[in-house]
């Protein structure tokens, strides 16, 4: 049950006081009356209470001097004064003290009963908005994320099993979804936090560059090495070494990972000696692994290696409810760091950030506001015309790369559509081992033309 909200009516008027309390009867407040204002202030201060209002014309203390006094010891706290109208200028007065707000003699009950629920309504969303603030602050200091939908909620609760686990885990989802600081997350919530974090661009380097880097090599190993060298997967021992779009590495290259995998043993290039590790493997790709596994683009035993628990990160499209948290985050980063007195962004603006589809998920949405704010003349920020139109607005990407290779949106049907099939079509457990909400669920099995079928 909700507890009630503590009023204070201060009144030397006893008239004023049974009026005020016959009419609060129905009311969801527990009221105390003070004709003294003193003791009303001892009361506040020892006690607190949630609202009070106050006559400003009272001979032991005034209410300008109340309101004074409750002031230095709380400054949130809501005060409503009453004045007369020969008493409006100490109304201002008090406004500008810290009142709340002033009713004038002669008033209506039902009328200051209604002042009141406004006011109080107003404490409440205050403190919902800071309440929400703090989780937000908490969360992206645990997780280095912004996200309350459900579908970041399931990524988070993933995190805090596998953390201190150090299995091994695949993150899939689009480019720009925030992989990297998911890999991150894991790493720095387990109890090897204190240990190397070592993230390899596996799309960014040749086979025998990856080769060389990951497994490190010996002097005179091939032309060039002078020195012997450590190889990553060495350095990142007792740690985490995340391995970034897996998917574009060689056959070659996953025999020789799908061994260290394994054995949990390096072998430098040019040695002979395999050299013990401890490491958690977190690979990230933006395309279904799975369906490479069954096009025969990547080997099966390392997938079933490294998927021992799976991430779908979700599209920003499919969290809309997180875009003006990300919106607001990425103003106050970029605004501190541009020293610009930046507010936000105008509402037509606002309402085109949040109905754009964004192909590029939240990177394109930070990249976006960055520009904005290195290029603000006003505190107001304004999309300018033909920014966030296109083919892109309000759908999903076309990520198809040649005409023999199936999009990403493609293989995400196939993906949920084998993943609901396997699971004797339980909608329910294929969205929780897809990483999503049944409504998402329920909605792309819409667009297949499924949405009417039993689940």
């Amino acid at each position: 049950m909700e507890e009630r909200a503590t009023l204070f009516f201060v009144d030397d008027d006893p008239r004023a006081a049974d009026l005020f309390l016959r009419f609060c009867r129905d009311q969801p407040y527990a009221v105390q009356v003070f004709r003294d204002p003193v003791e009303a202030l001892d009361a506040f201060v020892e006690h607190g209470a949630d609202l009070i209002v106050t006559d400003l014309s009272m001979p032991a203390m005034s209410g300008i001097d109340l309101l004074r006094m409750v002031r230095d010891h709380d400054e949130d706290v809501p005060v409503i004064v009453i004045t007369g109208y020969s008493t409006v200028d100490n109304a201002i007065e008090a406004l500008r003290l810290g009142a709340t707000d002033f009713i004038k003699k002669p008033y209506d009950v039902e009328e200051l009963l209604l002042q009141i629920a406004r006011v109080l309504e107003g404490v409440r969303l205050k403190r919902e908005n800071r309440l929400l603030k703090r989780q937000l602050r908490d969360e992206r200091l645990r997780y280095g994320m912004v996200g309350r939908a459900e579908a970041m909620h399931a990524v988070y609760r993933i995190i805090d099993k596998v953390a201190d686990i150090r299995c091994n885990v695949i993150l899939e989802g689009e480019s720009g979804t925030g992989k990297e600081l998911v890999a991150r997350a894991i790493h720095n919530q387990g109890q090897d936090a204190d240990k190397p974090f070592i993230v390899i661009d596996c799309g960014a380097l040749t086979d025998t560059l990856l080769e060389s880097e990951l497994f490190g090599h010996e002097k005179g190993a091939f032309t060039g090495a002078t020195h012997a060298k450590q190889g990553l997967l060495e350095a990142a021992s007792g740690g985490t070494v995340f391995l970034d779009e897996i998917c574009n590495i060689s056959d070659a290259m996953q025999v020789k990972l799908l061994r260290v995998v394994q054995e949990q043993q390096v072998t430098r290039v040019g040695a002979i000696r395999p050299v013990a590790i401890d490491v958690r493997f977190i690979v990230a790709t933006n395309r279904n692994l799975e369906a490479m596994v069954a096009e025969g683009r990547f080997r099966h035993d390392l997938y079933h290696r490294l998927n021992v628990v799976k991430i779908v990160l979700p599209p920003l499209r499919e969290r809309r409810e997180d875009i003006p948290l990300l919106i607001n985050t990425f103003i106050e980063e970029f605004a501190a760091r541009y020293k610009r007195q930046v507010m936000g962004f105008d509402q037509p603006s606002l309402e085109r950030l949040c109905d754009y589809a964004w192909p590029g998920n939240v990177r394109e949405l930070r990249n976006l506001i960055e520009r904005h704010i290195a290029l603000a003349d006003s505190p107001e920020l304004h999309l300018a015309a033909g920014v966030l139109e296109g083919p892109a607005l309000g759908t999903a990407p076309n990520t198809a790369i040649d005409a023999d290779q199936p999009d990403l949106a493609t293989l995400e049907r196939r993906y949920i559509e084998k993943t609901l099939d396997r699971l004797h079509g339980n909608r329910e457990q294929t969205a929780a081992a897809l990483g999503i909400n049944k409504s998402t669920l329920w909605r792309k099995l819409q667009q297949y033309g499924q949405g009417d079928e039993a689940g």
